[in-house]
């Protein structure tokens, strides 16, 4: 990775005045924030979701109590990037004109004042929660980050992180084990409460962080448990915006548009959105100003996010890792692809959404695809396809139990399943191979040989297919008991056997929606 360009003039706080006037900046007194939000997951979306709502909050006239302390749990690579900036890095907004080409909007983000790297200093981690100037804990750690099984959503305290931090109060390794060891010590401190916010995408995430703090803190001490369950806040919220991983060639780009080297710009399209449940225990910034919404109950929209967004998202990226569709827009670019996820939303997944008065989804879900057909972003299928064994729970396969429930057809949402049972093949279309990325690595290995095995006793053609998918569908910690569901098992075996044969091109191709749906 390319941070700064030897002897090239870097980007800080002191250098914000040299900034070209086409670059927004902080327009506040960055001195005189206070670290009132801890942030734990400082990755790319953090930095341009969270404190980009943070930075228009202050611009708008917060209060100084709402700077940014964000914590990278295992890498030191965002710190040793910002820390020279004072913190300060650039946001390009990406997106295409009317005849496709590029257009960059970049201000500097200024409300992130210190970034610390838990594995190197776990103690500064749990003094920063414990903190009286902190209000806010939030946390965007993806699905993986919560240590929990993803079919049951229960606490795995077999995980070896949380194991290790039931045991080491002052050294935790999980976010759950570093949340309730903070807070033990803002406790014994006779601090107030904080507001707990997960900003990750899965189902009820207030309600899941919750649990799973509860669980945790109920192993450690049920006085903290009860503390920490009648005063502090969990809020839900939905959160949406695309941001493709930085490059080393967005570097150089943003480097010629500031006029300096960012050593971690982070890119992201226009558009955001965040509804969030407006239940906090110590106050919070008016986010509204950055385009936050606050609602009593955030379920809908999460629903709404979850199975559109991201189920089509999942979706794309499986096929399109397959077919070698690198990007986004290189998969929307392909008339199949295309068709089949308008007629998967369409047809399969909005029947099974909450009611959303005043939201058109006719219009949402073009301005859905619009959004993916963004050339500027080159969002890589790759990136997307990560983690499997923790997304498809809630992306993909809440959505068949709706379905099932309805004795409604699936053959949309088993394409989309059997193509992830594909990708873990661990090579494309093409022969090329690629690792697969997923806290479960060793286990989808392992049911992928015993898949393998079971078909090569079934013969061939449908009869190897089906005792394929069995084995894989049985795999209790993904699917739940939808393994023993025929209907369920029967419509993926047949998509399987369609990929398998026809490739992900023909199977797109010779896939319909079943009539009158």
């Amino acid at each position: 990775m390319e941070l700064v360009a030897a002897g090239a003039a870097r980007l800080s706080a002191q250098r914000l005045p040299a900034l070209p006037a086409t670059v927004a900046q902080p327009g506040y007194d960055r001195a005189s924030l206070r670290m009132g939000i801890v942030h734990l997951g400082l990755g790319a979306f953090a930095r341009a979701h969270l404190a980009a709502v943070n930075e228009a909050a202050l611009h708008a006239g917060a209060d100084r109590r709402w700077g940014i302390c964000g914590v990278s749990l295992r890498q030191a690579d965002t710190r040793d990037a910002l820390a020279p900036q004072d913190g300060v890095y650039a946001l390009a907004l990406r997106s295409a004109d009317g005849q496709g080409r590029p257009r960059q909007q970049i201000a500097v983000v200024g409300c992130l004042l210190e970034t610390l790297v838990a594995p190197e200093d776990p103690q500064a981690v749990l003094a920063r929660i414990a903190h009286g100037d902190t209000r806010i804990v939030s946390v965007t750690v993806t699905e993986k980050g919560y240590c929990h099984d993803p079919a049951s959503g229960q606490l795995n305290l077999n995980h070896p992180d949380i194991v290790h931090d039931l045991g080491q109060p002052l050294a935790p390794r999980s976010t759950i084990g570093f949340l309730v060891w903070g807070l033990q010590q803002r406790r014994a401190a006779g601090l107030g409460p904080v507001t707990l916010m997960s900003l990750d995408n899965l189902p009820g995430n207030g309600h899941l962080l919750r649990g799973m703090v509860l669980a945790f803190a109920e192993q450690v001490d049920r006085a903290l448990a009860g503390w920490i369950a009648s005063a502090c806040a969990f809020p839900c919220s939905m959160v949406d915006r695309i941001v493709p991983r930085t490059t080393d060639d967005d570097r150089r780009e943003v480097a010629q548009a500031l006029g300096m080297h960012d050593a971690w710009p982070v890119l992201a399209e226009p558009y955001l959105e965040w509804v969030v449940e407006d239940r906090y225990a110590a106050g919070r910034p008016d986010w509204t100003a950055g385009g936050a919404r606050f609602v009593a109950e955030a379920a809908p929209f999460e629903t709404l996010k979850l199975r559109t967004v991201n189920g089509a998202h999942s979706a794309l990226a499986y096929l399109s890792v397959m077919a070698g569709w690198a990007t986004v827009d290189q998969a929307m670019a392909q008339p199949a692809l295309k068709a089949y996820l308008t007629a998967l939303m369409q047809d399969e997944i909005v029947p099974t959404l909450p009611a959303l008065p005043g939201l058109d989804l006719a219009q949402y879900q073009a301005r859905l695809l619009e959004r993916y057909e963004n050339p500027a972003l080159k969002h890589q299928t790759r990136q997307i396809a990560m983690d499997g064994s923790q997304k498809l729970p809630q992306r993909l396969l809440d959505t068949v139990r709706a379905r099932l429930a309805a004795d409604q057809p699936i053959s949309g949402l088993a394409l989309a399943v059997a193509a992830w049972l594909h990708f873990l093949r661990g090579v494309d279309q093409a022969g090329r191979r690629y690792e697969i990325q997923d806290p479960m690595a060793a286990v989808l290995a392992s049911r992928h040989a015993l898949a393998e095995a079971a078909a090569q006793r079934s013969g061939e053609g449908p009869a190897a297919m089906l005792a394929w998918t069995e084995a894989w569908t049985g795999l209790t910690p993904v699917f739940g008991d939808l393994g023993q569901d025929p209907r369920f098992v029967r419509a993926v075996a047949q998509a399987a056997q369609s990929l398998r044969s026809l490739g992900v091109a023909g199977a797109l191709a010779a896939w319909a929606p079943p009539a009158g749906h």
